[in-house]
């Protein structure tokens, strides 16, 4: 379960602003890539909360959302995402990176460390000097990655609910744009849209077929 371990390590190396950063989406054939950042505020989290955060997917749905709310008075988060259109431009890692320093700006305040989750440090041009360190598996291991896992899972289900709503039939409001048996019999019965990602090979596949 994840714990404080790497804050109080940071903070007694004489850091001051601490945020886990985390992101949703980096799999999917559709949609955008969502990432975001967490300051926790250690002095008022309640142990029964604290002890309840987790790595997003290993959460329910319901317990998701409702962790999100609780968070609120205990932490500031940002939420940053890049388009698929970005994703195309950029490849899936150069827009999660992009969609994480969109989540350090959207946070109001600039860190000076930042734990990420996974083994690749992001440029954050908007936090210069921050301090960055990884964590694979970060968000089972760091109860500030853990927060913004859930922030970025929350958001970007939320963002594909309502792009099923103008995109109907893919079912994105069930597999938030991943490549299920019913997402990919859509594909073949009603086409590409604007929100898929045209640089992966399933979408190329689908748009090469089209054009020969």
């Amino acid at each position: 379960m994840p714990d404080f371990d790497h804050e109080d390590k940071a903070r007694a190396a004489g850091h001051a602003v601490i945020c886990g950063i985390d992101e949703a989406g980096r799999g999917p054939w559709a949609g955008p890539v969502v990432a975001a950042a967490a300051i926790l505020d250690r002095a008022s989290l309640p142990l029964s909360l604290a002890s309840e955060l987790d790595d997003s997917k290993r959460l329910k749905t319901a317990a998701r959302d409702r962790l999100l709310v609780e968070l609120a008075p205990h932490a500031v988060i940002g939420v940053g995402q890049a388009s698929a259109a970005e994703i195309d431009a950029l490849n899936i890692l150069q827009a999660t990176f992009l969609a994480m320093d969109r989540a350090i700006q959207a946070l109001g305040r600039v860190p000076d460390f930042a734990l990420v989750d996974g083994n690749q440090p992001p440029p954050l041009p908007s936090a210069p000097g921050c301090r960055i360190d990884c964590l694979v598996g970060g968000d089972g291991r760091s109860l500030s990655i853990a927060a913004a896992s859930i922030a970025a899972k929350v958001t970007r289900d939320r963002l594909m609910a309502d792009l099923a709503v103008r995109f109907p039939g893919y079912g994105w409001e069930r597999n938030a744009g991943y490549g299920t048996a019913a997402h990919k019999a859509a594909l073949n019965r009603l086409g590409v849209t604007p929100e898929h990602r045209k640089s992966y090979k399933p979408i190329r596949n689908i748009l090469g077929a089209a054009e020969s």
